[in-house]
């Protein structure tokens, strides 16, 4: 089968790189390129894609309403090309809650070079994409909740472990006295940012302390920890090594960097390190899951969630095998049916829940 994808980008490098590195897939067919959504609505009269390769700042109209009103009257998977700016974050990740399943990062020097290193990738991130199953979106507003933290709902940067861990954590909670006893860890990947949008929003402050891999590319993710931290009750924020995992905290491993959980006495302490790619990713939730079942073994719940590949798969199983609590997300509520799928067929999953039934699952 041959994904026919569309590329919207207001750079006619971007377009010719990029229509040039995916054609070199077997499976994957370029069939028109637009300069942004005006010249592209043209186009899609006449045929709509499988994919959508889509810039976020363009003249005309931006990619974040273009997206929407696709998401709004016709869902197709949307791959977004975004460049690493404060201001391209942003957008990015309005746009991932928007609908969009994946990001492609493209640097501001040397764009040529970058894409056609990560060809592979690229190829992957639309094939996954061209699987995906998509639905009419109505976007998360930010709401009101419960006030996390006497000091701020986010950890000062540049204290002690002990000072700043001590000083996050919400007040009412660190005299319950089983504030160590369960955590839970979670990993995801194409799709993911709305899945876990979805649980987030949904889980109350008592929680456990939950620490989450989420593929995504280096800066994007302390954004994305800070847009969650709007739309929960609980504290979220991008792991620094010294937090602790406490009920009420979700801490979410940095783009580039793995994320560990280790044991300091009584405590679950985030370990945070750059090291190699594992299943190709860094962050990779097979070391965040082997490291949560050393550490906690039948303390721990292990959910894998939508996404392409087959990280955390492995680590699923070790979780299990150490007494944790185990569970996968079901096929029809994954966008992409590739990480669970292949955690199931090791039998690494207890349980297979759909989303909607994943908060009352974690919160209990």
């Amino acid at each position: 089968m041959t994904i026919d994808v569309m590329i919207i980008d207001d750079s006619a490098v971007v377009r010719q790189i990029l229509s040039t590195v995916l054609n070199e897939a077997p499976d994957i067919n370029v069939y028109q390129v637009a300069s942004d959504p005006v010249f592209a609505q043209r186009h899609l009269e006449a045929k709509w894609p499988d994919v959508i390769v889509l810039d976020m700042e363009m003249p005309r109209m931006d990619g974040l309403t273009f997206l929407r009103k696709v998401m709004s009257e016709r869902p197709t998977p949307i791959v977004i090309c975004s460049s690493l700016t404060s201001k391209g974050c942003e957008l990015t990740l309005q746009a991932l809650s928007s609908g969009a399943v994946d990001i492609v990062t493209k640097p501001q020097v040397g764009v040529q070079g970058f894409l056609l290193e990560t060809k592979m990738d690229l190829w992957e991130v639309v094939r996954a994409a061209g699987r995906a199953r998509m639905a009419k979106r109505v976007d998360v507003k930010t709401k009101a909740q419960p006030e996390k933290s006497s000091t701020g709902s986010v950890a000062r940067r540049g204290s002690s472990a002990e000072a700043q861990t001590e000083s996050s954590a919400p007040r009412d909670l660190t005299r319950m006295s089983n504030t160590t006893d369960r955590i839970i860890a979670i990993g995801t990947s194409t799709g993911g940012t709305q899945a876990l949008e979805s649980i987030l929003t949904k889980l109350p402050r008592t929680c456990a302390g939950i620490a989450v891999v989420q593929h995504m590319p280096e800066k994007f993710t302390a954004a994305f920890a800070a847009r969650l931290n709007e739309v929960s009750a609980m504290e979220v924020k991008e792991a620094e090594s010294g937090d602790r995992l406490i009920p009420g905290r979700v801490l979410i491993a940095p783009g580039g960097r793995h994320l560990e959980v280790v044991r300091s006495g009584a405590q679950y302490i985030a370990k945070v390190f750059h090291g190699p790619a594992v299943n190709r990713h860094c962050p990779s939730v097979d070391v965040l899951f082997r490291s949560v079942a050393k550490s906690a073994g039948r303390s721990a719940t292990g959910v894998i969630m939508t996404g392409m590949g087959d990280d955390g798969a492995q680590g699923l199983l070790v979780m299990k095998d150490s007494g944790a609590r185990t569970i996968a997300q079901d096929e029809a509520s994954s966008i992409v049916f590739g990480m669970p799928k292949e955690a199931i067929k090791l039998g690494a999953a207890r349980e297979i829940a759909a989303l909607d039934q994943l908060p009352d699952i974690l919160s209990c």
